[in-house]
């Protein structure tokens, strides 16, 4: 039993198929001055096939999962005319005169690199983008095609050490019933597309395709993330009876789509989802959420030699405030700090990030950054309904300077004849200690308030979540945390305003009873989250959920909690 990352939900049965990683062995070579010009050339036209290649893709995607799917290779297209990618490697031809491919390899490594240092899941992941365009260009560099999945004679399971975008694509749903890599995470192209293409997957697995060989029997548990090689008849018969249960409840979850997130006593709750780019939006459409809870912007910034022009910041949120209507749209201002600084943005060498010039504070001691990213968000907010979210707020003198900074912004808009709106709503993430002792105060100024629990229960706790050491203590159902919640809920509401939850803790349907129990009006999360918590919400009543709440915030110790809960669950 291998154990990865559940990145497509699903259970199958079959033999594998192993899609072997290409081995790329690349020397220096050394250019004569007239090679030069030469080997320039050769890596655009690369470039420029590599190119036709994606737009045929997207074709194919187009025909099989539709116009909203296909739009994820749109990313690709922008990797391959990417300045850092195209002028890095003619920079170093031209200047160390060396190979094309070697001049490559080099530059997308480095980039990998990079990336890697991100402790942002979704921008590491973003890497994996990076050499998969990387290969592509390299095998159209030195004339190799690879075997793709198009030719599989019978249903397989195909395990691989890494799959891109375009081999999922290529994938006959007839034929391959579910795939399992070494690399990758959650928010991966390639495991957005599995879901879009309904294969169960896992990725992560780190090395799998050294645990299993051709025509295996292998069991993939996409629910868990659990891979199983060469099950026994029991087993196997177990899983069937349990891929029959995963099939059954996805069609009544399906059957919630339209429905309301409502408590069998009538009480409702706001579900949204939480993207990153454009591209997630079709996910958010077949999870029947009633908007976008929150809008990280950080992408937009990453990976690029300078920052984003007001206008690419513009057509960007426009495309999303438009694509959501009639629901709305709540964009989180840029949230880098040193740990994970943009190109082009002033960084200081920081022992401590996490508590460093991040976020808000950067933008207020960086106002053209700051202005650029308002005056976009609060053009883009006429085409649809737009909210502005701050994060990391930790006192209101911080919340002042953004709302003063707001106005300015506004009025030279006004002055310039420029359409914008007027009366956009504004809220603060509340994710650090002083922000919840201070929340009256906050929410007195503000329209609305969002709980950030990662960074709440990180802060709180004195946990470094990405720290394994004392990852154990990340405990969201802290006592500590549990009381901090409620705090922010209850000051919300006391100054009239609603209150929701943007962190993990939204996504979990362990935690949905206690969350509404304490009164909050909002959770929004992943899409692919969002049927479970909505089939929790509809299955359970408001005042029991209530019951709950204070008794779980009565309790005096960990292990009162948990047997708290474990009640609780009999009793459902």
């Amino acid at each position: 039993m291998l154990k990865g990352i559940a990145a497509s939900s699903g259970i199958a049965i079959g033999k594998v198929f192993l899609f072997e990683e290409e081995e790329f062995i690349i020397a220096r070579r050394d250019l004569a001055e007239n090679e030069i010009k030469k080997e320039v050339m050769r890596f655009r036209k690369a470039i420029a096939v590599v190119k036709e290649d994606m737009k045929r893709t997207s074709k194919s995607a187009y025909e099989k999962i539709g116009k909203k799917h296909s739009r994820l290779f749109d990313a690709y297209v922008m990797i391959l005319d990417d300045p850092m990618l195209k002028n890095g490697v003619i920079k170093m031809v031209v200047k160390e005169k060396v190979n094309v491919e070697h001049a490559l390899q080099v530059t997308i490594n480095r980039i990998f690199q990079s990336f890697m240092e991100v402790k942002d899941e979704y921008l590491r992941e973003r890497s994996r983008d990076i050499i998969d365009m990387g290969k592509k260009i390299l095998k159209s560099l030195i004339g190799m095609e690879r075997n793709g999945l198009k030719e599989i004679p019978a249903e397989v399971i195909v395990v691989a050490h890494n799959l891109s975008p375009s081999d999922t694509i290529a994938m006959r749903k007839d034929k391959v019933i579910g795939f399992a890599i070494d690399m990758g995470g959650k928010t991966s192209h390639t495991a957005i597309l599995a879901h879009s293409l309904g294969i169960p997957a896992v990725v992560g697995l780190k090395n799998i395709t050294y645990n299993v060989r051709p025509d295996d029997t292998v069991i993939i548990d996409g629910n868990q993330g659990i891979i199983i090689v060469n099950p026994d008849e029991i087993t196997i018969k177990n899983y069937e009876r349990e891929k029959k249960k995963h099939l059954d409840a996805v069609k009544e979850l399906d059957k919630l789509r339209d429905l309301s997130a409502v408590t069998t006593d009538g009480h409702t709750i706001e579900l949204s989802a939480n993207i990153e780019v454009p591209e997630e939006i079709p996910m958010i459409y077949e999870s029947g959420s009633a908007g976008i809870g929150l809008y990280r912007t950080e992408y937009l910034f990453m990976n690029r030699n300078e920052l984003p022009t007001e206008e690419e910041q513009y057509r960007q949120y426009s495309e999303v405030s438009k694509s959501i209507l009639p629901y709305s749209v709540i964009i989180r201002t840029l949230d880098l700090g040193a740990d994970r600084m943009a190109d082009g943005m002033e960084a200081l060498a920081e022992r401590n990030p996490f508590m460093g010039l991040r976020a808000l504070r950067y933008c207020l001691k960086h106002p053209e950054i700051f202005r650029s990213q308002l005056r976009a968000i609060l053009r883009a907010a006429v085409h649809g309904n737009m909210k502005i979210l701050l994060p990391m707020i930790s006192a209101v003198e911080e919340l002042r300077n953004a709302k003063e900074f707001l106005v300015k912004t506004q009025e030279e808009l006004r002055k310039e004849g420029i359409p914008f709106k007027e009366d956009i709503e504004l809220g603060v993430m509340i994710e650090i200690p002083s922000a919840v002792l201070t929340a009256e105060i906050l929410a007195k100024e503000v329209d609305f308030l969002s709980i950030g629990t990662n960074d709440l229960i990180q802060y709180s706790l004195a946990v470094d979540r990405v720290n394994e050491n004392v990852a154990e203590l990340y405990n969201p159902l802290s006592l500590a945390v549990l009381r901090l919640i409620k705090m922010i809920i209850e000051k919300g509401h006391k100054s009239g305003k609603w209150v929701g939850m943007c962190g993990e803790m939204a996504s979990d349907p362990e935690f949905t009873k206690i969350l509404i129990g304490m009164g909050l009006d909002e959770l929004s999360m992943s899409a692919i989250s969002l049927p479970k918590i909505k089939d929790s919400i509809r299955s359970i009543s408001f005042s029991s959920a209530q019951e709950l709440a204070d008794e779980v915030l009565s309790a005096k110790e960990q292990s009162e909690i948990i047997k708290i809960l474990k009640r609780d669950k009999l009793r459902s």
